[in-house]
C-alpha cells in the first residue's frame, strides 16, 4: 500500500521499491523520465470532461522540473491538442523536454516543434459512433448518460450525470464490449466511464516506448484510474530489469486497485503538483 502525502514532510514512499526509487531520482535527476496522467492526475476530475483544466500550479511546477529531468510526459486517453490546450502547454517556457501523448500513445505532440504527429483513425471508430445510439437506447436508454467523441480516434460513454451512475456503468459495460468486439475495438473501463478505442495502445506501452526513447535510467509515473494500470504493470517490469521506478496515486475513493499497488499516495491533482514542485526544488540543489 501506498503511503498518504502530507503538506509538512518530504514525500515517504512505504515500499523499498519506492523508496529506492526516489532516491534514485534524486541522485540523478537528469536521467529520470517523469510521466503523468492528465484528467484526475493533473487535472481535477469534472461533471464536463470538456471543462477540465490542468491545476493552476501545474504548469509553474512542470517549467520548474522539466529543464532539470531528461524528459517530462504526459500520457492520456485524450487527444493530444485536447491535453496541450487544456494543460496550457503551447507556448509555455521552460517545457523543452516535455511530450504530450494522446490516445495512449497513439498522437504525439512535441513542445519542442509544437506539432503533433498521428496515424490515420481506426474505421472502427466511424462504426461504433454511427451504431452508438441504437445500443444504448436498447441497454436501458439511461438519462443523463452521455458520449464523447475523441477526436475520431476513440469514443467515450460517461455514467456520471446518471441518476445512478454504477447501475448505467455496469449495464453498459456488456452491450458496449460486444459492440466493440463487431469493430475491431476494446472498451477501456475508467471513473464513470467506457471508452471504445483501438487495441495495440496502451499507457504501459506508450511508457515503455518512451523509456526507451529517452533513455532513461529511472522513472516516476503518476495516475489515477484503471487506465493507468498498464502503465504501473510497465514500471514494475522496468525494476525487474533494473530500472529504479516510482508509482504514485492520484487519491481518489472511486479507485482502489491504483493506491493498493502505488509506492506514495497523495491528495489527487493538488497532491502531484505539490510533488512535483518538491521534485523541481530538490533537483535544483
Amino acid at each position: 500500500m501506498g503511503t498518504q502525502e502530507t503538506h509538512s514532510t518530504d514525500p515517504a514512499p512505504t515500499t523499498t521499491a519506492g523508496r529506492e526509487a526516489l532516491a534514485a531520482i534524486l541522485a540523478r535527476p537528469s536521467t529520470t523520465l517523469v510521466a503523468l496522467d492528465f484528467d484526475g492526475t493533473l487535472a481535477p476530475i469534472v461533471e464536463n470532461p470538456e471543462d477540465a483544466r490542468a491545476h493552476p500550479d501545474a504548469l509553474p511546477a512542470l517549467t520548474a522540473l522539466a529543464p532539470r529531468v531528461a524528459a517530462v510526459a504526459v500520457i492520456t486517453g485524450r487527444p493530444a491538442d485536447v491535453a496541450v490546450r487544456n494543460g496550457g502547454f503551447e507556448g509555455a517556457g521552460g517545457l523543452g523536454h516535455l511530450t504530450v501523448l494522446g490516445h495512449y500513445g497513439a498522437e504525439r505532440w512535441e513542445a519542442s516543434t509544437q506539432h503533433i504527429t498521428a496515424p490515420a483513425p481506426h474505421p472502427g471508430i466511424a462504426a461504433v459512433r454511427a451504431e452508438l445510439p441504437a445500443v444504448l437506447e436498447a441497454a436501458g436508454g439511461w438519462q443523463g448518460v452521455w458520449v464523447e467523441e475523441k477526436g475520431g480516434r476513440a469514443v467515450a460513454v460517461h455514467t456520471r450525470r446518471a441518476a445512478e451512475p454504477l447501475a448505467a456503468f455496469e449495464a453498459l459495460r456488456e452491450p458496449l464490449a460486444a459492440l466493440a468486439a463487431r469493430h475491431g475495438l476494446i472498451v477501456e473501463p475508467g471513473r464513470y466511464v467506457l471508452e471504445l478505442r483501438p487495441p495495440g495502445m496502451d499507457k504501459g506501452v506508450a511508457l515503455l516506448d518512451h523509456v526507451r526513447a529517452t533513455g532513461a535510467e529511472s522513472v516516476l509515473y503518476a495516475g489515477d484510474d484503471l487506465g493507468d494500470l498498464p502503465a504501473f504493470a510497465t514500471v514494475e517490469k522496468l525494476r525487474q530489469d533494473g530500472i529504479p521506478g516510482l508509482l504514485v496515486c492520484s487519491g481518489s475513493t472511486e479507485v482502489t486497485e491504483l493506491a493498493a499497488r502505488a509506492d506514495l499516495v497523495v491528495d489527487g491533482p493538488a497532491g502531484v503538483v505539490r510533488l512535483l514542485t518538491w521534485l523541481a526544488a530538490r533537483a535544483a540543489l
